[in-house]
């Protein structure tokens, strides 16, 4: 149990999370157990409050949590909410110095997940189709579900957090409500409209209830994202292709949109990120589309030197 004055800190902290930054309720429990892991830390050190956290505490607790196996994201992430917490006491007076800032997180090399090339993708839809043909209401909204995040390379916790009034399905659009509390409208084509309107029709031998949740279990309630995930890696298997996740269509919809020709600015509304810098991580350019735009743009692309003649070196 912690002392009154750490358990008041978290609490506080919590709700400026929660209140003055506007996180989402995932993150905000993300922040409220890293947090609460540090201070049971301290607490477990004889620290009662927070004017007593060192950085002595901070970077033995990291030490900890490498030493238990946690990956290196969890690590950094970690790090980055014992900062946020002891910038914030120091900012509301409850500490005099702000003990996590000069802590360092460790270096996180970021992976690109898994993503289908066209071909790929089309089997996937193709498989997703069949498994619907039965009639069964959950392949059926399996099928919409893979169409749709391929569709949109919207995130999973939008697509569940979706009703169906947000679906414009004359202008073939779907509101989303993304991190930060930020909304965007986006467009998806005919094959997703045609199976999400194949679900629509079969939703209520699922659920009665009017309006309410775009998307539902088999007992009726809002789906959530970890059914959502066992849809996907099921018909991505099924498919016969690499298995993919929610986040590898995401990922799969940008790169196959880029590749179409759109810009980092489009991609970047399409994803809903707050800066252009995350688009550029998030993204990638095919070899295959760099050498087609050189050899259409370049002048001297197509140009092979005389025979005999030595080709030019630098």
């Amino acid at each position: 149990m912690l002392a009154p004055a750490l358990d008041d800190a978290l609490t506080g902290f919590v709700a400026h999370v929660r209140d003055e930054r506007g996180r989402s309720a995932h993150t905000v429990r993300a922040y409220r157990g890293d947090v609460l892991d540090l201070l049971s830390y301290c607490s477990d050190r004889s620290v009662t409050s927070p004017d007593q956290v060192t950085l002595a505490h901070l970077r033995g607790w990291l030490a900890l949590q490498s030493g238990h196996g946690r990956a290196r994201a969890t690590v950094a992430r970690r790090a980055a909410s014992a900062r946020a917490f002891t910038a914030w006491c120091h900012q509301r007076g409850l500490s005099g110095t702000d003990a996590g800032d000069r802590l360092a997180s460790p270096a996180v090399g970021r992976t690109l997940p898994t993503v289908l090339d066209r071909g790929e993708a089309d089997r996937l839809m193709a498989h997703a189709a069949v498994a619907a043909d039965d009639g069964d209401p959950v392949a059926i909204r399996d099928r919409a579900i893979v169409e749709l995040l391929y569709a949109t390379g919207i995130r999973v916790a939008e697509l569940c957090a979706s009703d169906t009034a947000d679906v414009d399905h004359d202008r073939r659009t779907i509101r989303v409500l993304g991190k930060g509390g930020k909304e965007r409208t986006v467009p998806f084509g005919l094959p997703a409209a045609r199976a999400l309107d194949a679900w629509l029709a079969v939703r209520p031998r699922l659920t009665e209830a009017a309006g309410g949740a775009l998307f539902v279990g088999a007992r009726g309630g809002r789906i959530d994202p970890r059914t959502v995930r066992s849809a996907v890696h099921r018909l991505s298997a099924g498919a016969g292709g690499p298995e993919v996740a929610p986040h590898g269509l995401r990922h799969t919809a940008a790169t196959h949109v880029l590749e179409g020709g759109a810009d980092l600015r489009s991609v970047q509304e399409l994803l809903g990120h707050a800066t252009l810098s995350t688009t550029q991580r998030y993204t990638h350019v095919s070899v295959e589309r760099l050498r087609a735009t050189f050899a259409q743009a370049h002048p001297r692309a197509a140009a092979s030197p005389p025979d005999g003649a030595p080709a030019a070196s630098h």
